[in-house]
């Protein structure tokens, strides 16, 4: 089976070229986000992936669920993934398409991992400055993690900022052990 991202990405790039093409970008974020939401309930799920449920069943089933959420051009695309049997790879799809969404808008999302929860004036100064450092719209998701025991970690696409005590701690042992 191929590997569920080059599966998704396909996808995702259509529908972004499409949305960015009718000036939609904002509207396909939120249907792709509802649907990602819809199919990754354990009960959707499991009525997807059952083998003996038909695809007309299924199908019935997700636009009622959405039906006065979603337009026309959602409603073909969800029959599309029923009849290629891609429906549980929505919410990859849905992923992909807010990374080129971002990308698009000059967005980057920072993934900032602390040992205890930050002000809000601590996120906002600290995002500040990653967008003069990118020099790029940030969007920060904070993660708390007590076992960085103190400091801050930061996550830009590839690159990695580490201030934490944790990664202190590890670098010191390998200086160490060297």
């Amino acid at each position: 089976m191929a590997e569920i991202s080059t599966i998704a990405r396909p996808y995702a790039t259509a529908i972004f070229n499409l949305a960015k093409e009718n000036k939609s970008l904002s509207d396909w974020s939120n249907m792709l986000s509802l649907l990602s939401n819809v199919v990754s309930d354990s009960q959707i799920k499991d009525f997807i992936a059952d083998s003996k449920v038909l695809d007309s069943d299924r199908e019935k089933v997700i636009l009622k669920i959405c039906k006065d959420k979603i337009d026309k051009s959602v409603e073909n695309f969800i029959k599309l993934l029923i009849e290629n049997k891609r429906l549980l790879v929505l919410p990859e799809i849905a992923s992909f398409f807010e990374e080129l969404k971002d990308a698009d808008e000059g967005v980057v999302e920072a993934h900032i991992i602390m040992a205890e929860e930050p002000s809000k004036k601590t996120v906002d100064d600290l995002i500040k400055s990653l967008e003069k450092r990118f020099n790029k719209k940030i969007e920060g998701k904070v993660e708390i993690n007590k076992s960085i025991i103190g400091g801050t970690k930061i996550i830009v696409g590839d690159t990695v900022i580490d201030a934490s005590v944790r990664g202190q701690l590890d670098n010191l042992a390998y200086t160490l052990k060297a």
